[in-house]
């Protein structure tokens, strides 16, 4: 009886007709990255599911926490290969159970190969008759403690105590390179997220103020790119120093106005840098009505000034409580809600302007050198690489 660790994929994947083959060969490139530096034998590849060798309990444990961070896997878990006879199945069964003590028991079984003598219904009847008789347990076909399932085909049999959640989604790096305007704040992680369960490969740009603000939301950029780098293996953070275009902007334009103006200078350079590191659209965290920059009228003030790619809000109907618990369940929240002033908090009045007009913003750039303000933000980025897994681990 051989052990593996059985991934299923997401079942979207298999709606997509004649193009499945590019989505499986993506999602198998992304498995093997995802479980780089394990020493595991020769993965078994089966339409949506792969099947990878199981040597030592400390092997499954690590594939276990690699795995969850497969985007594309809908679910996996332990699996037991034997012969495709009812009698093999019995007999691993029964040992399987050995130290199993539950308050309840069901058999789940799919039949892969419709020529196979006896049908779905009728193997869950006799082997839920075996393991009653040679257990004592109770059957619960509702909401049992243990859902033994079975899958038969021509070649063999899986069983399987166990399903662990995986995150789902399409696999990264099927829908496209994005850049993500990413703050320190709850938002803007899980709006990239969002992107990345819809395949989408992501770079990160980050605003900070640095010397003019404390270095922090430098700080929770990182650990925040690095925390979503888990999800698609490498990703870059292109730090941008802001400080010398707010100043300029506070030197010119009325208080009410300034983060109508920080906005559309991030935009016009956040475009610039997409385009540079070839990313197809721009994403952001914003919601609508969220803040004051976040009404209709001044999202699309600002929004005009990126004219060559898409702008993606992935959150745009979401409110604060949802987004909260994304972010919880991402564990970005627990980054996001450490202190720190970004880029828009500085110097913002009590009462900023909530409905702009794009000719009156207009006008109040006319004497501010747009073009240089940008160049030299783009000129001045550092950018930082981020891998995952780190380094190769190797468990014998």
């Amino acid at each position: 009886m051989k052990q593996f660790l059985q991934v299923r994929f997401f079942h979207e994947v298999a709606l997509k007709g004649n193009n499945r083959p590019m989505f499986l060969r993506q999602l198998r490139s992304n498995l093997q990255s995802a479980i780089k530096g394990i020493q595991v034998g020769r993965t078994l590849h089966r339409g949506l599911t792969s099947l990878l060798p199981i040597e030592n309990e400390d092997q499954y444990l690590e594939l276990v926490s690699r795995l969850q961070f497969l985007v594309g896997a809908e679910r996996f878990g332990r699996v037991w290969k034997v012969e495709p006879s009812i009698q093999s199945v019995k007999l691993a069964v029964l040992e399987l159970l050995s130290h199993e003590q539950p308050a309840s028991f069901r058999i789940t079984t799919r039949r892969l190969d419709k020529r196979l003598p006896m049908t779905s219904p009728e193997i869950n009847q006799e082997l839920g008759a075996f393991v009653q008789n040679e257990k004592g347990w109770i059957v619960n076909l509702k909401s049992p403690a243990l859902d033994i399932r079975v899958s038969i085909s021509a070649q063999d049999a899986l069983i399987s105590l166990e399903e662990i959640k995986g995150p789902g989604g399409m696999p990264v790096g099927v829908g496209g390179r994005i850049a993500v305007m990413l703050s320190g704040g709850i938002d803007s992680p899980v709006a990239a997220y969002q992107m990345l369960e819809r395949g989408c490969s992501l770079i990160f740009i980050h605003f900070h103020s640095f010397p003019m603000v404390e270095g922090t939301s430098r700080e929770k950029a990182k650990d925040l790119v690095q925390l979503l780098t888990k999800y698609q293996f490498q990703a870059q953070l292109l730090s941008v120093p802001f400080s010398r275009a707010q100043q300029q902007i506070i030197l010119s334009v009325p208080p009410a106005y300034r983060v109508i103006l920080y906005r559309r200078f991030m935009f016009r350079i956040a475009e610039t840098l997409a385009l540079d590191y070839g990313a197809g659209a721009l994403v952001t965290g914003e919601s609508l009505g969220q803040v004051s920059s976040q009404t209709l009228e001044n999202l699309a003030t600002i929004g005009s000034v990126v004219t060559r790619i898409p702008i993606l809000r992935p959150l745009i109907g979401s409110n604060k409580e949802q987004i909260v618990a994304q972010a919880k369940r991402l564990g970005s929240y627990w980054i996001s809600i450490i202190p720190d002033q970004d880029c828009c908090s500085l110097f913002v009045p009590k009462h900023p302007v909530t409905r702009s007009r794009r000719v009156d913003v207009e006008g109040m750039e006319f004497n501010l050198n747009v073009n240089e303000i940008v160049a030299g933000a783009v000129a001045d980025i550092e950018v930082n690489t981020f891998r995952w897994p780190e380094s190769a681990v190797s468990i014998p």
